[in-house]
């Protein structure tokens, strides 16, 4: 049994390092680890593969895999994958969201701290030798207790479910939206509303949380529609995709003092580009896409792949299967 891992990417992280295969060589020797940084000439390598470990994958090469029966994506997010002939055959789908969760809630609940306490303004301030104390009070939205304060979280996954928990814990109330109503609540969570009720969660909300998959019903999610029905001193954080966000939309919100402030972590393009209107935004915090980023990354992935392996080579249900028909 052949297991292909291919991953090539411009940022060194998302690669695989070469330990990680051949780990997996040792610990099943069942299997014939393959393992390349490239997808040149990788039609080769796919004939014969029945697992891949892949973050893309072309329909001409899922073409040529005729023996695939999994396919493993060391991402979230696995729209690159599903194109129809993937999407309609009896491929495995499965995905890492488990692994980027707890990590990517962290950053939520940074940014969601740097937006109340205006520590971007601190640092602007500390950058030009300015005691900025009265400016940093008077001017835009107030510094703010997180205590007290609704936090909307659209999306409970492993993402949200995790901030849930974490922002409870500060002593915020947590309301959120997810499509499927009847899967109850989430620890932390007083109330889950359904997708057509996203605007009363906005109403309520003083930061909202874009924590969902790219779909189509969520694609261009936040518009200009949605970003006025939030409160005037309300947030907005996304850690999902890019594209759920209306970028102009969102540039004329933070100027017109719509919506007080927001933080990006991801972005229709990137790199962002510099002649993007987000980086002049007033009151917005950029991170590029550093959410996910962590020393123990692949370490994690290691543990989450290595148990569905083993679940796969049992003829046991795998873990973290994606509906290809939703998704997600």
């Amino acid at each position: 049994m052949k297991l292909l891992i291919v991953v090539h990417h411009r940022f060194e992280l998302w690669n695989v390092p070469a330990w990680f295969g051949a780990r997996l060589g040792d610990e099943f020797p069942e299997l014939r680890v393959v393992q390349r940084n490239s997808y040149e000439g990788i039609e080769q390598h796919l004939g014969d593969a029945e697992i891949v470990f892949t973050i893309s994958l072309r329909p001409e090469q899922f073409a040529v895999a005729r023996k695939l029966r999994w396919i493993h994506a060391p991402t979230a997010a696995v729209h690159q994958l599903l194109f129809p002939e993937l999407v309609n055959s009896d491929v495995a789908l499965t995905n890492s969201t488990e692994v980027h969760g707890p990590v990517v809630a962290e950053h939520v609940m940074a940014l969601i701290f740097a937006l109340a306490k205006k520590i971007p303004q601190a640092a602007a301030f500390q950058q030009k030798r300015v005691w900025g104390q009265e400016a940093m009070w008077k001017d835009g939205a107030r510094l703010r207790e997180l205590s007290g304060a609704t936090l909307g979280l659209i999306g409970l996954g492993s993402i949200g479910r995790r901030v849930a928990r974490m922002a409870y814990g500060m002593g915020m109330r947590v309301i959120a939206v997810r499509e499927h109503v009847e899967k109850g609540r989430t620890e932390g969570v007083e109330t889950v509303f359904p997708p057509a009720k996203l605007d009363e969660l906005l109403r309520q909300s003083d930061y909202v949380v874009v924590a969902a998959p790219l779909m189509e019903a969520t694609q261009g999610l936040i518009n200009a529609a949605r970003l006025a029905v939030m409160k005037p001193e309300a947030c907005l954080i996304n850690v999902g995709r890019g594209p759920q966000v209306d970028v102009d939309d969102l540039v004329e919100a933070l100027r017109s003092h719509r919506i007080a402030g927001a933080a990006l972590d991801v972005f229709e393009k990137e790199p962002l580009p510099a002649d993007s209107p987000l980086w002049g935004a007033e009151n917005l915090l950029i991170t590029p896409h550093t959410a996910g980023l962590t020393d123990k990354l692949w370490n994690r992935h290691y543990e989450l792949f290595s148990e569905n392996l083993r679940r796969y080579l049992a003829g046991q249900p795998l873990r973290f299967v994606v509906d290809k028909q939703k998704g997600y």
